[in-house]
């Protein structure tokens, strides 16, 4: 994993007592990184491909729940979405 990876928060919102923010990440020239969202506790967090198909669909490289940064892998080249939730 390299700098080349970065992810974005795009939404953030409130579902019951529990927040969940989305947003995009892209792994341009490398195979997954560290996405920062937003959230002090990251209790679940959904990946989806973007673009076109890939060989791989993006995974989490973490144990959940987890403080901090959650870090993917995914296909050198692979952009796609995220939804996390937790507090």
């Amino acid at each position: 994993m390299n700098m080349a990876f970065s992810s974005t928060v795009t939404f953030k919102t409130v579902f019951g007592n529990k927040r969940v923010h989305r947003g995009t990440f892209d792994a341009s020239s490398c195979t997954g990184g560290d996405i920062d969202t937003g959230l002090r506790l990251v209790e679940g967090i959904e990946l989806t491909c973007g673009g076109s198909a890939v060989a791989s669909a993006p995974a989490v490289n973490e144990t959940l729940p987890v403080a901090g940064d959650i870090t993917i892998v995914t296909d050198s080249g692979q952009t796609g979405y995220w939804m996390a939730m937790g507090y």
